[in-house]
């Protein structure tokens, strides 16, 4: 039996961190425990049958539709503040998880204030966010992905079905499936996990995250497997960076190609050598139903840009009738490069710098190649059942 002092994986309806960050600041000072539980029980009440369904999915209509006096009023703060990205229809999950970890504190009149921590994890405070990480056994998550990467959700059911029936209430399959899949969706956005379709990859910062808990060491054999793979995982890419800086200018560029048409850009083509207007590479890219033709200045070296650089490439955008452009280095952008990317009237100019590059020659596999690897360790419950079928037999067996 499992200790229930020692249970994890406590939180159903597990949130993504942003929209406990996000809700946070509207609740607290403002608003009371109870008036957050009875919008829930009100929309609750509202939620139809399959026979019948109701649709939630357009705050700005079903508020004032279904709701009246305070019940309004808090949903519709919450879907104004939160710039509408908060539908109050799905506010369960986040209301459990704030008063599991006591992130907000109702006073001695129930209005809720922030805690301690609660400021902590709005702050992104790195020992209060893992301490629930831990609590809610996601580096354990990160650990099974890791054996597995890449992988669909499917792949990593046995092993976190094995983590929670050991260190959870949890064990049906439905609830073992809504936590693994509640999980995921938290580590991709937070930059753990990426996603391609259905498939999952532990990303380098998922590997550095789940390698940095001596406490998961002492529970499964990958933590120097772990360690190792992000130590030459590092190794490597610093390699590429250092490759790329010697290369041939115009194969450089070449590259670049190669990687706007991994990132499903279409018709890139490399400019040439002169005449260009700065000008290093063209490409389209569909988004949604309108094509937007963008171009690519190239710097090799790695030094600082300044901001000169970008008003060279935003001046060229009229000659080759594109509407926005971007700036891809090795080296990194000047404080006056940054501020003016995004000024306000001007066509936005994308900075790519050596870090973001690399990342993203890593995640279309662009000059590198990615070696799946399989972990292989016992199956302790295969045996648990047959020592325990050994042990009935052994009863059943007559003695001389």
């Amino acid at each position: 039996m499992t200790d229930q002092s020692q249970h994890i994986v406590r939180t159903p309806l597990f949130p993504e961190y942003s929209q406990v960050r996000s809700l946070l600041p509207i609740w607290a000072n403002t608003t009371t425990k109870s008036a957050v539980l009875n919008l829930i029980n009100a929309v609750w009440d509202q939620t139809g049958t399959p026979q019948n369904p109701v649709d939630w999915s357009h705050p700005d209509e079903w508020i004032s539709e279904r709701l009246t006096g305070e019940d309004a009023e808090l949903a519709t703060r919450i879907w104004s503040k939160s710039q509408k990205t908060i539908n109050p229809r799905h506010l369960y999950g986040v209301y459990l998880f704030i008063n599991s970890y006591q992130l907000l504190i109702p006073d001695s009149e129930g209005v809720y204030r922030l805690s301690a921590r609660g400021q902590a994890f709005l702050d992104e405070d790195p020992m209060a966010v893992r301490e629930i990480d831990e609590a809610e056994g996601l580096p354990n998550l990160l650990l099974i992905l890791a054996a597995h990467s890449p992988a669909k959700r499917g792949d990593l059911l046995d092993d976190w079905a094995e983590f929670l029936h050991k260190h959870s209430k949890y064990g049906t399959a439905s609830t073992i499936k809504d936590t693994l899949r509640r999980r995921i969706l938290n580590l991709v956005e937070r930059g753990c996990i990426a996603r391609e379709g259905n498939t999952y990859t532990i990303t380098n910062q998922g590997i550095a995250y789940a390698a940095d808990s001596s406490e998961i060491a002492t529970e499964r054999p990958h933590q120097e497997v772990l360690n190792a793979i992000k130590r030459y995982n590092d190794t490597q890419i610093q390699a590429l960076r250092d490759r790329l800086g010697k290369m041939n200018p115009y194969r450089f560029e070449a590259l670049i190609r190669d990687l706007l048409e991994a990132m499903d850009y279409e018709d890139v083509i490399v400019t040439k050598q002169s005449g260009d207007k700065g000008v290093d590479v063209i490409a389209n890219y569909q988004f949604g139903i309108t094509q937007i033709k963008e171009v690519v200045q190239v710097k090799r070296y790695q030094g600082s840009i300044t901001r000169p650089v970008l008003d060279q490439l935003r001046g060229a955008l009229p000659y080759h009738q594109a509407i926005r452009g971007t700036i891809i280095t090795l080296g990194r952008f000047a404080k006056g490069c940054t501020e003016a990317a995004l000024y306000p009237g001007a066509a936005p100019i994308t900075l790519i710098d050596g870090d973001k590059l690399m990342e993203l020659l890593v995640k279309h596999g662009v000059g590198i190649k990615k070696r799946p690897q399989t972990l292989v360790e016992i199956d302790d419950s295969y045996f648990a059942e047959a020592d325990a079928t050994d042990g009935d037999e052994a009863l059943l067996t007559p003695t001389d």
